[in-house]
């Protein structure tokens, strides 16, 4: 026993004795670990070149900005990603929203004046543009074909430290996150992927070096949890912005707020829902009022569908609905009623 055991101190201090033996499992193990490096290497390597680095100026948004030498604009900054060769950029809405003046570093520390072509603030995504020779482009990947597990690389400007790299995994697809204008983004990808103030608007790639989402947001007392918006989303949304300068959607103008339904109501209509959206009060003369809808009313459906809250009528309140009768099923009293509304195309960002 002595003797093994002096065998084995001596091999773990000599790596002469015993390789053989330690080889057949230790060449895997560095195999995988350099498997992983490069592909993280690759994918880095290959983005890098398209990822920007925005610097925005903005008004201070207080109610004392006219107290003397309190400055009157702020700066910030964040990342973004040149994804057409003649210079569209995808960024974040909450980097650019409002700006006075935006600036954009490219990978080889030029830096040129960028224009805001549109944001979106339901979505968190903006495109602006700067005019800039041997731009490169990223290459956009398709989000049917993510999955969980997979690698992700996140490439931003973290706290000002330019083209920061931070791998991970695909933690979860599918997930909703509250826009700061209140409506909920779907189909968000969730990632271990370090992010840091600085990262927003960057790009989540896969191995390949393509672009499978555009970093929103981190949840910082947590650790590892990160989110992108899928880039199916960022391709549609980049389309509206470079066409119309906006993304248009409907509304019918109301403030509704979430409750139960009595169970009564819900057994003896059938409903599939057992909640629905109070209506509190209205904007004006909206469609919603035009309709007949009153306070109090319990919107319980919009055009055949279902809205269980808030969330579900924004949804339904697409470009499409404007200027197009939909019906508006409701609950007044006992009573169920069904309205007819024509929704016009929102002005407000925090609109229903």
């Amino acid at each position: 026993m002595r003797s093994e055991i002096e065998l084995l101190i001596n091999e773990a201090s000599d790596p002469e004795l015993g390789s053989a033996g330690r080889s057949a499992h230790a060449e895997p193990e560095d195999d995988v670990m350099d498997a992983y490096s490069r592909a993280v290497i690759a994918a880095a390597e290959k983005v890098s070149p398209s990822v920007v680095y925005i610097e925005v100026q903005q008004p201070v948004r207080s109610r004392r900005v006219n107290i003397p030498r309190m400055p009157q604009e702020t700066r910030g900054s964040g990342s973004g990603f040149i994804f057409t060769p003649d210079g569209f950029i995808l960024t974040n809405s909450h980097v650019v929203h409002g700006a006075t003046k935006i600036e954009v570093t490219v990978s080889d520390g030029h830096k040129y004046r960028a224009d805001l072509i549109g944001d979106d603030p339901d979505t968190d995504l903006a495109v602006i543009r700067i005019n800039a020779p041997n731009l490169v482009p990223a290459r956009l990947g398709e989000a049917p074909k993510i999955r969980v597990g997979q690698l992700v690389v996140a490439i931003g400007n973290p706290y000002g430290f330019q083209y920061s790299v931070t791998a991970g995994v695909v933690s979860a697809l599918g997930r909703s996150l509250r826009a700061q204008s209140g409506r909920l983004m779907d189909s968000v990808i969730q990632t271990d992927a370090a992010l840091n103030p600085g990262n927003s608007g960057g790009p989540l790639v896969n191995s390949r070096g393509e672009v499978i989402g555009v970093n929103t947001a981190m949840i910082l007392p947590a650790q590892g949890i990160s989110f992108a918006t899928s880039i199916d989303t960022a391709k549609f949304v980049a389309s509206r912005l470079i066409r119309d300068g906006k993304v248009s959607r409907s509304y019918i103008g109301l403030a509704g707020q979430n409750v139960p339904l009595p169970r009564r109501i819900v057994r003896y209509y059938n409903l599939t829902a057992e909640s629905g959206i109070l209506v509190v009060s209205f904007e004006g003369s909206s469609p919603a009022r035009k309709a007949g809808a009153r306070e109090g009313d319990i919107i319980i459906g919009f055009d055949d569908h279902p809205t269980a809250g808030i969330d579900d009528l924004h949804k339904l309140l697409s470009e499409d609905r404007i200027g197009h009768k939909s019906s508006l099923v409701v609950i007044r009293g006992t009573e169920k009623l069904s309205l007819e509304v024509i929704p016009e195309e929102s002005q407000s960002r925090t609109s229903k």
